[in-house]
Order: structure tokens, then sequence, then C-alpha cells
């Protein structure tokens, strides 16, 4: 038989990461929306409609407490032909960076 506080235990790991996971949904929606703002201030098209999660790392936010420093990648185009890859950086809900890979000359 099964001890209660396993039960309990496994019941609250289970209940944080649900949490944690809706939470990150939300981080990612706001690295979408910072996405297509900014292909759309730079003229771009926005490939693929998502961001995808590229890394995280763990930082102070701009109060100096401890804040997870998300990483999302996106690939957008200004032609139709050349695929480009832009970053958007998140520390906790604060956007820290954005941008897009600079042109080449021709």
């Amino acid at each position: 038989m099964t001890s209660p506080w396993t039960v309990l235990a496994l019941l609250a790991a289970a209940i944080l990461a649900a949490v944690l996971w809706h939470r990150n949904l939300g981080y990612r929606e706001l690295a979408n929306r910072v996405a297509k703002e900014t292909c759309l201030q730079g003229e771009a098209q926005l490939l693929d409609g998502t961001v995808a999660f590229a890394r995280f790392t763990i930082g102070r936010d701009v109060h100096r407490r401890w804040a997870l420093r998300r990483t999302y990648v996106f690939d957008y185009t200004h032609d139709g032909n050349d695929r480009r890859q832009g970053f958007v950086v998140l520390r906790g809900s604060h956007l820290e960076a954005v941008g897009l890979a600079p042109e080449l000359a021709h």
C-alpha cells in the first residue's frame, strides 16, 4: 500500500509541473507577440507563425530578484526567398532584447 505522504508528494509535484507549464505558455505567447510586432516594424514576414524555445539561464531581473532568462528564436523573410533567424529574450516577464539578423550586402 502506498503511503499517504507519497501520494501527497506526487500530487504536489504534478500541480507544480502544471503551474510551471501554464506560466511558460504565457511567456511563449508574449515572445510570439514581440516577434510579430518586430517583423511588422522591420517589414518582414514571420515564418511558421511562432517562436521556438532555444534556451534558458538563471539571473537577476531589473529588481535584483532571481528570474529565468528565456531565449526564443523565430524565422522570418524580407523577400520570400531568404530565410533568416531572429530572437526574443525575456528576463522574467520583461522583454530584455529582440532582434533580426542584419541584412547582407549584395
